[in-house]
């Protein structure tokens, strides 16, 4: 598998850091797990700073780190969120008001 070694002038850390960081087809910017370990400090002001970085072990990919504040899980989340409510279960009466029509229609 071919790696590229990138480095990032406009992002002022460890030479070293940047060394490590290569990118794999498919997979975007990667680091081993005994880097990441050794930089985690580092890493984690490239991913602040909009980086998405991949840790790798035996040459697979294990975890990935993003920004929490640029996280796509909340996008996701909040279509999903729009999709169901949008669904024929949200579109009649609630169980309260069935409930509460049922009861009161008692003699």
């Amino acid at each position: 598998m071919k790696t590229k070694t990138i480095k990032s002038p406009s992002v002022k850390m460890e030479s070293a850091v940047l060394d490590e960081i290569s990118i794999l087809p498919d997979v975007a910017e990667t680091i081993s797990v005994g880097s990441a370990k050794t930089h985690l400090s580092a890493l984690l002001e490239l991913v602040a700073n909009g980086r998405e970085i991949a840790i790798i072990s035996d040459g697979r990919p294990k975890a990935k780190l993003v920004s929490a504040e640029k996280s796509k899980f909340s996008k996701v989340f909040r279509v999903m969120g729009d999709y169901l409510l949008k669904q024929p279960i949200h579109r009649g009466r609630s169980a309260d008001e069935i409930i509460r029509g049922e009861r009161d229609s008692r003699p």
